[in-house]
């Protein structure tokens, strides 16, 4: 569906069959290694990276724990000629992004773990404190970390000073659009959306799926498509329809049934978003428009 501008309102595109290289060199300062935990709601794995240009570089997200990632990681490391990692640095705490950290430590050591504090969320190891526009650096790159709340609440994307570039965790993805679960909240990932258009940007490297060569476009594509999925919710609502499982059948004729799981999600955070701007009431289980 597109916009009267002829831009699409809608992503169409999708992580299903997409396959990645698991150790891949995007750019002299960042190579990507795949957390070998590719899934429905992973695409081909997370993406995590190796970033700078010396002996020890960072590592953004460590991926699910899976055994066989390890030794991907170690090997990337290798190529780079590096000798170790300088520290882990996280991009929020859902498992799929933090659940290797033990496995790294226990191989480079005792690697210090920086990451934007989530008061009440038992995470199992230490870590140092990350807040909005601190910076993180090493040999040849320069993080910025933004508090991007809405996906997680502890959020953060990373712009990298020397390419331009933007980690957008999970965020901005390389194929689809992202889960908003009950711990996350859509009005804030709108407001985050908003808030990476105000960024100079030449490239965003997603934690799932291949890098973003069109940025502001993407950027602006997930906007455009949460606000037509909100206008399909409202009519839905309109027509009678009262409950997220019959909306996401009204509204997802078009996506496999084994993904309704996500999209049902994706119908909850709407209808929440419409409550907390007084636009619609629940009472029962039922959704009405107020």
């Amino acid at each position: 569906m597109a916009d009267s501008g002829g831009k699409t309102r809608v992503v169409t595109d999708s992580m299903l069959g997409l396959h990645m290289k698991d150790i891949d060199a995007w750019s002299p300062r960042v190579t990507v290694v795949l957390g070998q935990n590719p899934g429905a709601f992973t695409g081909p794995g997370t993406n995590t990276y190796l970033i700078g240009t010396g002996r020890r570089p960072l590592l953004l997200d460590t991926g699910q724990g899976v055994p066989a990632y390890l030794p991907l990681l170690e090997q990337a490391v290798s190529e780079r000629n590096a000798d170790g990692l300088q520290e882990i640095v996280l991009t929020h705490v859902h498992p799929d992004h933090v659940g290797g950290v033990p496995a790294i430590q226990q191989r480079f050591g005792p690697l210090p773990v920086a990451k934007k504090p989530w008061p009440g969320r038992d995470i199992g190891f230490d870590s140092t404190a990350i807040e909005d526009g601190a910076v993180v650096s090493t040999d040849g790159a320069t993080l910025r970390a933004i508090f991007t709340p809405g996906h997680a609440r502890d959020h953060l994307c990373f712009y990298l000073e020397e390419e331009r570039a933007l980690f957008t965790g999970d965020v901005v993805l390389g194929a689809g659009t992202t889960v908003i679960g009950d711990d996350g909240d859509l009005i804030d990932y709108l407001d985050s959306l908003r808030r990476l258009l105000t960024l100079d940007v030449a490239v965003i490297y997603p934690a799932h799926g291949p890098a973003i060569r069109n940025p502001r476009e993407k950027i602006e594509q997930y906007i455009a498509h949460r606000l037509l999925r909100e206008e399909q919710v409202v009519a839905g609502l309109r027509a009678g329809v009262t409950d997220a499982p019959a909306l996401v059948k009204r509204m997802y004729t078009d996506v496999p049934e084994f993904l309704h799981t996500a999209a049902a999600m994706s119908v909850t955070s709407h209808l929440r978003k419409l409550e907390k701007e007084g636009r619609v009431t629940q009472a029962d289980g039922a959704w009405h428009l107020s």
